[in-house]
């Protein structure tokens, strides 16, 4: 899919750790308020592929550019347009909800008249007003990743980049949490997300998925489906990971 001025573009992007490739040459493009899947196995190089497009690593080779952001030279500039949650659970356990929201929100930038409306309806649309003096540490896994998440489109970035953010939860919470993430689609922020849910790739409106640091295929799910002559995007995914030689990365 050619944008005309897309959001994010990847030209043969390439990461390698010695002589490991991680990442090998991987080509792209993201739209503004698409919701881009980035499925693959453990292992298959999404969050090495993500951590370049975040600004938290440096490629090797290749050219990549975030909201017209140079991913070699404008590192800073990206993080600062963006909105990250990483893999690993990320908000501050020994703070209550509320001043979680409230710190991020001054790294954020955001002014503090702004953020106070800002606190209380985020704390009304997840029901958390009755929580807001709870250490995060209390909460339930479900609770805290949609707090994390809120709080990663707290300053209203152009895109948002979630590092498999439904992993560990119960079936009906990742269904919560991908009903937030369209909401927030809705409101025009681009949504990037890695996956290794086959499944979640039906929400995404385009997904692509990775084999050992390569991407194998990328389209629509149905149109995936239809190529494949599969019924479901797992059956997809095998058909392409057959091939596959490593198990981490």
């Amino acid at each position: 899919m050619k944008q005309a001025n897309p959001v994010i573009t990847a030209h043969e992007l390439t990461k390698r750790f010695g002589q490991f490739t991680a990442v090998d040459q991987i080509s792209f493009e993201v739209e503004k308020g698409e919701i881009f899947g980035f499925l693959g196995a453990n292992g298959a190089g999404k969050t090495t592929a993500m951590r370049m497009l975040c600004g938290l690593s440096k490629p090797t080779s290749g050219t990549a550019y975030v909201s017209g952001f140079d991913v070699y030279r404008q590192q800073n500039r990206i993080k600062a347009n963006i909105g990250y949650m990483s893999q690993k659970f990320s908000l501050y356990e020994d703070l209550t909800v509320r001043e979680n929201i409230w710190f991020y929100g001054g790294i954020y930038g955001v002014r503090k008249k702004k953020l106070r409306e800002k606190i209380e309806e985020l704390l009304t649309d997840l029901n958390l007003k009755g929580e807001a003096n709870t250490l995060v540490k209390s909460l339930p896994l479900g609770w805290k990743q949609k707090l994390a998440f809120s709080i990663a489109v707290l300053h209203e970035p152009g895109i948002v980049f979630l590092d498999e953010p439904t992993g560990g939860v119960d079936p009906i919470t990742r269904r919560q949490f991908w009903e937030m993430i369209h909401k927030t689609a809705r409101r025009g922020i681009t949504c990037f997300v890695t996956t290794h849910y086959m499944d979640e790739a039906e929400y995404c409106d385009r997904v692509s998925i990775m084999v050992d640091g390569r991407i194998e295929a990328l389209d629509k799910p149905g149109a995936l489906k239809s190529h494949y002559e599969a019924d479901t995007m797992d059956e997809v995914f095998l058909i392409l990971a057959r091939g596959a030689q490593r198990a981490d990365s």
